[in-house]
């Protein structure tokens, strides 16, 4: 199960994301993003209730991260050590901002 929390103001966009993203929940969660992305430069995600992140999660970030390259900035925020640790071993934390 997630649980998608979203906040725009102007051209800033913020997700904060609670529980799995993974194989049932990445289609949800991309079509949120998709349908609030344009016009965004500023795109922040915060991890801070994320448990787990799938290949399909990582699949929904990366293309998220794309999109955002041609239009603004991208920014993950609060993540756990489990979920840097996957960020890791794919080699994500070399393309995605993590603060």
């Amino acid at each position: 199960m997630l649980n998608i929390t979203k906040k725009k103001e102007g051209s800033n966009l913020e997700f904060a994301l609670e529980g799995r993203l993974d194989t049932t929940t990445a289609p949800q969660f991309d079509e949120q993003i998709n349908a609030e992305i344009e016009g965004v430069t500023d795109l922040t995600m915060d991890f801070a209730a994320l448990e787990y992140v799938s290949s399909a999660g990582l699949r929904v970030l990366l293309s998220a991260q794309k999109k955002m390259n041609k239009q603004g900035h991208m920014v993950i925020k609060n993540v756990s050590e489990e979920i840097n640790e996957i960020f890791n071993v794919t080699g994500f934390s070399d393309i995605l901002v993590i603060e």
